[in-house]
């Protein structure tokens, strides 16, 4: 494969709305030693690449400044003494940044094989959602049989993830939505209860469906008033894992509960993790979800497109009241003359 010298990219002019997303003519990165050079066919775009563009998640020193936290595509370049996959292979991964673009460099760790009956749109929802869900759901909040796990925001990327991953642990998904057409979505995702929050109560309604307990893991992407309501669905024992504040940083909370029933609440986020941290998240992925995924016990979400150069109009979509599932970014060809 010939790599030229520039290629196609979104950058971010500055802080803002979808407007501030433009296509650009940039120099074509190259793989350091330890990383791969992926000539992108396919790229997801994710709520951290919105807080991004809005000026609120900044991107590490040494990772690239254009958006994009997720890819697939086909292996380009490798850097030096990197031996673990090979020029032409199919692949996904988890970006540092740069993801909207022809081409990405990224750690090899943070690459997996593309599973072999998706294809590369549908390939690249996968790294963001699903490395988050290995650090949080999986390895922090202990997912395991017989636990029932209250998803928010149960029909957008992560939550649907999360609905899959919950079945196949032979967990008990509960999703919030906000339409009957969400609950449709996340009920065809393995939901096995949804709740209507602009018309039921979440915590009476949880505590309902759970025989009075509650959820064993909560997964909250609002934070601000859900805070405290998060805590009191929970089960004794119970872990709130926050990894979004859509509705604001500022909550106010009673202790009281957290010390009474034992709780847990944690929050994390994935870009600043270290490469050696996501490469084992990668492990985990490869060990466990990727065997799934091969044999269609986990399926496509629901996916809207846009070409590269439609990237803010594709935010838009994102920001959208009746969105649900993932939005994937395509990139048709590598010659940056063809803008």
């Amino acid at each position: 494969m010939t790599i030229p010298d520039q290629m196609q990219a979104i950058e971010i002019s500055a802080p803002g709305g979808p407007e501030v997303l433009e296509q650009k003519i940039v120099a074509t990165p190259r793989p350091k030693p330890g990383e791969v050079l992926i000539a992108v066919s396919a790229a997801g775009i994710n709520g951290p690449d919105i807080s991004q563009r809005q000026g609120a998640y900044p991107p590490p020193a040494d990772s690239s400044p254009l958006p994009g936290l997720e890819v697939s595509g086909i292996v380009a370049a490798l850097g030096e003494d990197e031996t673990r996959f090979a020029l032409g292979d199919e692949v996904v991964a988890l970006c540092n940044g740069g993801g909207y673009a022809a081409y990405v460099a990224v750690p090899a760790g943070q690459v997996l094989p593309k599973p072999k009956t998706w294809s590369h749109i549908e390939a690249a929802t996968l790294p963001e959602t699903f490395f988050t869900l290995q650090q949080t759901l999986i390895e922090r909040a202990g997912l395991a049989t017989g636990r029932t796990v209250l998803i928010h925001g149960g029909s957008g990327g992560i939550g649907a993830s999360a609905i899959q991953l919950c079945r196949l642990f032979g967990a008990t998904p509960i999703a919030t939505v906000s339409s009957a057409q969400k609950a449709d979505y996340a009920r065809a995702m393995g939901a096995a209860h949804t709740i209507d929050y602009t018309n039921e109560d979440f915590v009476e309604r949880t505590k309902v469906l759970t025989d009075g307990r509650g959820a064993d893991i909560v997964i909250d992407i609002i934070g601000s008033e859900y805070a405290n309501r998060n805590l009191k669905a929970c089960a004794y024992g119970g872990h709130v894992i926050q990894l979004a504040i859509r509705g604001g940083a500022k909550a106010e909370i009673n202790l009281g509960l957290v010390l009474m029933n034992a709780l847990t609440l944690s929050g994390s986020t994935l870009r600043p993790q270290t490469a050696a941290t996501k490469a084992r998240f990668a492990q985990g992925l490869a060990a466990r979800i990727w065997p799934a995924i091969e044999a269609g016990k986990i399926v496509p979400p629901r996916i809207r497109t846009f070409p590269l150069k439609s990237a803010a109009d594709a935010h838009r979509a994102m920001e959208a009241s009746d969105h649900y599932g993932k939005i994937v970014l395509t990139i048709d060809n590598h010659t940056p003359e063809l803008l």
